[in-house]
């Protein structure tokens, strides 16, 4: 099993995507900021340097690395440099942590494709993976636990339209 890690704003919003396409864990947290083990408050307030973050755990014999950065693109906007749709700050932002020199080089691929294509600059920090915590139980799943507020958070984001 391998491991990926994507900022994609409001991680509630991106967790069940990947949940269609094979992935077997998809665990919402924070990462990217120095200080360890931050509440849900501090990071949604901007306070510690971290972005909301999914933790992807997949086979790569069933889906590959650049599948999930696919379906990562198709899921947010690149060009937002304030966040994503209506949730705004730092912690919103996009980012990719790779875990090694090939995730990596997939990546600036992927985002050198994406401006090329588009004629724009994109606002994704592509970043070593420095760590992940877990975020609270209540943000896990949440797509299921609470299946009006999540359709609500959709819709009232801009995301699903």
């Amino acid at each position: 099993m391998s491991e990926a890690y994507f900022a994609g704003g409001c991680f509630w919003c991106v967790t069940p995507i990947y949940k269609m396409y094979g992935v077997d864990k998809v665990i919402c947290g924070y990462a990217g900021g120095d200080e360890e083990n931050p509440t849900y408050e501090q990071v949604k307030h901007q306070e510690t340097g971290h972005r909301e973050t999914i933790k992807l755990v997949y086979d790569p014999e069933k889906v590959s690395f650049e599948k999930l950065l696919n379906i990562y693109f198709a899921n947010v906007d690149p060009f937002d440099s304030e966040g994503q749709f209506i949730d705004k700050g730092f912690s919103y932002t996009l980012a990719i942590f790779y875990n090694n020199d090939e995730e990596k080089e997939i990546a600036k691929k992927k985002l050198a494709e994406i401006e090329r294509n588009y004629g724009k600059e994109t606002y994704v920090a592509l970043l070593p993976y420095k760590n992940f915590y877990e975020a609270e139980e209540y943000h896990q799943d949440y797509y299921l636990k609470y299946p009006e507020a999540f359709e609500k958070e959709l819709i009232e984001s801009g995301r699903k339209k």
